[in-house]
């Protein structure tokens, strides 16, 4: 019998559970909730999304969303999931969070190759294992790791945006818009004069933050950065990130603002908006002070504040190959965000590539191979030996991915025709197998 311990119930851990099991693997899933919560986690669901509620661009043209279909047509259960849930949000995938995580639960709980173990790991099981436990790995499994890995574990910090109340957003100062009128108006647009945003910036860079030991801006993984800190590296450093006013126009006046802030529905009713880009480990009483002071939000009332938790992350190009496998010892495998792969996406991807090797390693297959003109294959293939200099978690960008052999020109049509051949290339492999899944 084919058997296989998955350790972690998150994206990573339940892609890898549900590929194994639909290829016949008997599963141990070790789960810690309900009986305990990591410091970022509500829910007892599985697949819980502790920050935003988006999966990114879903056009070919993005590496992120090019990842996404490489995974539909690998039949992905948790694109499956985001596809069941999704709320309007242009050009980007957005779920409904409980819904998401919802569906995930059911679909895991019910597959009959998979057993659930409702406790904390603290040591790793015997046989085939995957370690998806994420980048808020329990200490007493994260010290097991560092012992079997020589502590080449490295960490780093990580953050939540806060989520307001709709009804409680001006919309007489707010509008809804969508960048250059992309796709549908999902998002609430507050915009800013320039000496509205110049008194945000400058309280938000002298705001107080909540004490967590340890904590430096050096330290903070640049993907995730806190605003504070955007805000303290230059007075126009928000302008050209998170309240970049480019293609938004205000209709009061028909033009472009000095700056805005975008909020994203978080739910499907549309009563939940998180503020994008707004990661943030600021006290309370400070969001809640110098938040008030962006257009439209001076009465808006906070559901969920922001906060900022520990991501633990190993040094992958020295410790795992291109199926995530540790090199020391082949029978332990890593998924999710703690291989260094970064995003929803690209942590399902890894417990997805892992999940069908691993089954086809167990069946006595040859492995799938997943080339580095794949956005699947190239994110295996960069945490296994593709950084250069010091390694950094780093989200799936067409980078990454081999370059077309052919000139094409503009980038648009570069990443679409890199997307198509990648696309030609799974259609063909999977063809190959004559209905067999991969």
């Amino acid at each position: 019998m084919m058997e296989a311990s998955v350790l972690g119930a998150g994206l990573a851990g339940c892609e890898a559970a549900w590929q194994l099991a639909e290829r016949g693997v008997k599963v141990e899933l070790w789960e810690m909730k309900p009986q305990r919560h990591s410091p970022a986690h509500i829910s007892n669901n599985y697949g819980e999304l502790v920050c935003s509620n988006s999966l990114r661009s879903d056009e070919l043209t993005n590496a992120v969303g090019l990842l996404k279909e490489e995974m539909r047509r690998l039949h992905s259960l948790i694109m499956a999931a985001a596809d069941a849930t999704r709320l309007p949000a242009g050009g980007a995938l957005a779920v409904d969070r409980e819904s998401f995580s919802a569906y995930i639960t059911q679909k895991i709980r019910s597959h009959p190759n998979i057993h659930i173990r409702e406790e904390e790991a603290i040591h790793l099981p015997k046989g085939t294992v995957v370690v998806a436990t994420g980048p808020l790995t329990s200490d007493a499994l994260a010290d097991k790791i560092a012992r079997l890995t020589g502590n080449e574990g490295l960490s780093f910090f990580d953050a939540a945006a806060p989520i307001v109340a709709f009804d409680s957003v001006n919309m007489e100062k707010a509008f809804f818009a969508s960048r250059y009128d992309k796709g549908t108006a999902d998002y609430i647009n507050c915009p800013m004069t320039g000496e509205e945003y110049t008194a945000f910036q400058r309280e938000l860079a002298a705001a107080e933050e909540a004490e967590v030991h340890g904590f430096e801006d050096k330290a903070v993984f640049e993907g995730c950065l806190p605003v504070e800190v955007m805000a303290r590296r230059g007075v126009d450093t928000l302008r050209f990130g998170p309240l970049k006013p480019r293609g938004i126009i205000d209709p009061k006046t028909g033009r472009e603002p000095y700056a805005v802030v975008q909020l994203r529905r978080d739910n499907k009713e549309g009563s939940l908006y998180n503020l994008v880009g707004f990661q943030t480990h600021l006290r309370i009483r400070e969001q809640k002070r110098v938040f008030s002071m962006i257009p439209g939000l001076e009465e808006a009332r906070f559901l969920r504040y922001g906060k900022m938790h520990r991501n633990t992350y190993l040094n992958s190009p020295r410790l795992l190959d291109r199926y995530y496998r540790l090199l020391s010892d082949p029978r332990i495998r890593f998924a999710g965000q703690m291989t260094g792969v970064e995003g929803y996406v690209e942590s399902a991807a890894s417990g997805l590539l892992v999940g069908i090797e691993t089954a086809r390693e167990l069946a006595g297959k040859a492995p799938v191979d997943f080339p580095s003109s794949t956005a699947i294959g190239a994110m295996a293939a960069y945490i296994s030996g593709g950084a250069v200099g010091d390694f950094q978690p780093m989200n799936v960008n067409f980078g990454i991915i081999d370059p077309l052999e052919t000139r094409v020109r503009g980038k648009r049509n570069k990443n679409a025709a890199i997307s198509r051949r990648s696309l030609d290339w799974l259609e063909c492999r999977i063809a190959q197998e004559e209905g067999e899944k991969l």
